[in-house]
């Protein structure tokens, strides 16, 4: 008598994940499926779906860091469940934490004694940093307010119309206007005489960015410190100055140690940084350091005991993780600052030699500047091209490559730009090949059909329909066409390019 066991369609250990009844049908996406399914096909589906997803390493749109070495992986991944919160159950993680807020204030020049602790803490990336450091300064203001018998209910704060969108949610959230200081063609970071200007007596801090988003450009705060300090004197004020340094704080220590936009200057009561930036570890942490214990309001800092032991804390958010805490002491210790400021000069050369290759193409000119954060911010010279910096970001996505394309805010809107940033996974020869790729797709723009119908049509003869050029030499009035007229004309001129191109594929030689 033969034994023998006949898979049945329910045996599922026996099925390979793709032969699996799990790949043949579409699972929920809106709903948790009535029934549990292997392992394998789990990871499977999921898997193949972020597939799809771009290459971290190729999104040069990102500041965020994008790659660190396996023995700090492992430190991540050992330490993936452990909350950060619970300081009584992981002590050593809270004095890494510790360490590197007093690492990172010496490098910042705070004002410390001897044995005198620094006053900082960690965030949830430079986002969470700015709301606590805003909050702080709001409540300095309004407390000194109250106790001089004044208004408290109109803070605000005066920034560059540059700055990051966390700056206008933490406006939003916490009620305090936000006064920006427009930009102009040419001038792309605050004004710090103008900035000044505007400063009132409802102003809780100036905002300076050492770093900006949009071109990588650090705003002068030492002129900024030196103008709010005459400001200060005439008017009696204390106005302050915080310094978002989310990009540039683990930048310009390493390659302008000289440059004075940090402690060294008396107003500056508060910087954040962000750790998953240039502090070279992965998305999820940020640092705000204070001057001194006067700059943070004792009423601000909550104490618990739940946990253990008294834990006083000021965060957003309760519980999260410790792995990038634990990340980036690892990088603090491991690089040091000779570490730090190889991979910085690095990051630096790399963006000089982008630049000079897009130079040499002469189709582009850099809005970026040498002094700043590595990265190369560029449009293009000749606007009546045909094409523009939004079909070439597009275009390079097809070469794998995420590069950003945007408008300039107010007042210099009409400034496209399109930028890379330069990280430390980002070596020579993906920089070379960068700029190969964008010349190839500079070349195939120039043979496609321009991307809006520059003609414009005048009532004119039979037709009533003649170019910009003849109107002008004779005098007509210039009647622009219709939305529907310029799609059709274009859809038409896309079907006969294409055909034509189709039709020379064909053709046998």
């Amino acid at each position: 008598m033969v034994l023998a066991k006949i898979a049945s369609q329910s045996d599922v250990s026996v099925h390979s994940t793709f032969a699996s009844r799990f790949v043949r049908e579409s699972l929920p996406r809106y709903k948790m499926p009535e029934n549990s399914i292997p392992k394998e096909a789990a990871f499977q589906i999921i898997n193949d779906e972020l597939m799809l997803d771009g290459n971290p390493r190729l999104n040069l749109a990102s500041f965020v860091t994008t790659w660190m070495e396996p023995e700090c992986d492992k430190l991540i991944m050992d330490s993936i469940n452990k909350n950060y919160v619970d300081m009584d159950e992981y002590p050593v993680t809270t004095e890494l934490q510790n360490r590197c807020v007093n690492i990172i204030a010496h490098l910042f020049n705070a004002p410390l004694g001897e044995s005198e602790a620094a006053v900082g803490v960690g965030t949830v990336g430079s986002s969470e940093a700015i709301m606590l450091a805003g909050l702080a300064f709001k409540k300095k203001w309004q407390n000194k307010r109250k106790a001089e018998g004044k208004p408290y209910d109109k803070p605000n704060i005066v920034t560059g119309a540059n700055v990051q969108v966390c700056w206008e949610k933490f406006a939003r959230y916490f009620e305090v206007e936000l006064k920006e200081v427009k930009l102009s063609e040419g001038y792309y970071v605050m004004d710090p005489a103008k900035a000044v200007e505007m400063v009132d007596e409802n102003t809780i801090c100036v905002a300076a960015i050492l770093g900006s988003t949009l071109n990588g450009e650090f705003e002068d705060v030492k002129l900024l410190n030196d103008l709010l300090v005459e400001k200060n004197r005439i008017t009696g004020w204390d106005t302050p100055i915080h310094v978002d340094a989310a990009s540039g704080g683990f930048i310009a220590p390493f390659l302008w140690p000289d440059l004075e936009w940090d402690f060294r200057l008396p107003l500056v009561k508060s910087i954040n940084v962000s750790g998953h930036k240039y502090g070279l570890v992965y998305a999820g942490v940020g640092w705000v350091i204070w001057r001194s214990k006067e700059d943070l309001p004792e009423e601000l800092i909550f104490h618990i005991n739940y946990l253990g032991t008294d834990q006083p804390t000021f965060t957003l958010n309760f519980s999260k993780g410790s792995s990038q805490i634990i990340a980036q002491y690892y990088q603090l210790i491991r690089l040091g600052y000779e570490g730090y400021r190889n991979v910085m000069e690095n990051c630096h050369e790399n963006a000089m030699m982008l630049k000079e290759g897009l130079e040499k193409t002469g189709r582009f000119k850099i809005v970026s500047k040498d002094i700043g954060v590595p990265l190369v911010a560029f449009s293009l010279v000749d606007r009546s091209w045909g094409h523009d910096e939004f079909e070439i970001a597009e275009t390079l996505r097809r070469f794998g490559w995420i590069v950003p394309a945007y408008t300039m805010p107010a007042d210099a809107k009409h400034i496209t730009v399109l930028r890379v940033v330069i990280r430390e996974d980002f070596s020579r020869t993906l920089a070379e090949r960068l700029v190969r790729d964008i010349t190839k797709v500079l070349h195939e723009l120039d043979s496609l059909p321009a991307k809006l119908s520059a003609k414009i049509s005048v009532n004119s003869g039979e037709n009533g329909k003649i170019n910009d050029t003849e109107a002008g030499k004779n005098g007509a009035t210039v009647v622009k066409k219709t939305a529907a007229e310029t799609q059709r004309e274009i859809t038409t001129y896309w079907k006969n390019f294409v055909t034509a191109k189709k039709s020379n594929r064909n053709k046998i030689c």
